[in-house]
């Protein structure tokens, strides 16, 4: 890992575009504004780094560690950010439209009203993540960990929620129209309010869960159990 002094990080970024920065140590770097699109930045270190208002579109952030990272409204239009480790972060009004996140680790990420249209997370691992308001409309989400997540008012339009974790995550008023949830695991999941149009739950778990009617699914237990 490549570690810089302050001078030299502000050299470098000034520097024609696009960057090398294969496993280059930024953390805890204040690079608010900075244009790092189209860069290379797999592996970089850039865990609890201020991102925010950053330009990463297009960035190559493969297996790059930004835990606890500030990326507050950062453009990430287009990145690869696949094996990456989010957990914690800041994402709030972050642009991932058409990033790639597959095995990404963001446990606990806040990716509140974040826009993640056609973002392809294939098993991205979201546990207790924020995604309240955030659009994830024909997003690829199969196989994700969504467990215990706050998705509320979310936008999942046309997601596919094949095989997805959503035990005990709160989908009030969510859009899942058109949604692909074949096999996937709403165990005790809320699903109140939620507009289910046309989706697909072949062979989905609801047991335990809060209905959009507000009817509630019987556990297991009570199901099994005798009188």
């Amino acid at each position: 890992m490549t570690t810089l002094t302050k001078f030299q990080i502000y050299d470098l970024l000034n520097r024609p575009r696009p960057l090398w920065l294969v496993k280059i140590d930024l953390s805890d770097a204040v690079l608010f504004w900075v244009d790092l699109s189209e860069c290379q930045l797999a592996m970089a270190n850039l865990s609890k780094a201020d991102l925010s208002w950053a330009n990463l579109a297009g960035a190559d952030l493969r297996q790059a560690d930004l835990t606890m990272a500030n990326l507050f409204e950062a453009h990430l239009q287009r990145a690869i950010l696949n094996e990456a480790k989010l957990s914690r972060s800041n994402l709030t009004r972050v642009d991932l439209g058409k990033a790639e996140l597959v095995d990404a680790i963001a446990v606990e990420a806040n990716f509140s009203r974040a826009n993640l249209s056609k973002a392809i997370m294939m098993r991205a691992n979201l546990n207790n993540g924020l995604l309240n308001r955030a659009d994830l409309s024909k997003a690829n989400l199969t196989n994700a960990n969504l467990s215990g997540a706050d998705l509320t008012n979310a936008n999942l339009f046309d997601a596919n929620l094949t095989g997805a974790n959503f035990r005990n995550a709160d989908l009030f008023r969510a859009d899942l129209t058109a949604a692909n949830l074949t096999q996937a695991d709403l165990s005790d999941a809320n699903l109140l309010g939620v507009d289910l149009t046309d989706a697909n739950l072949e062979g989905a778990t609801l047991t335990g869960a809060i209905m959009p009617d507000g009817t509630h699914n019987k556990p297991a237990s009570a199901k099994s159990g005798g009188g």
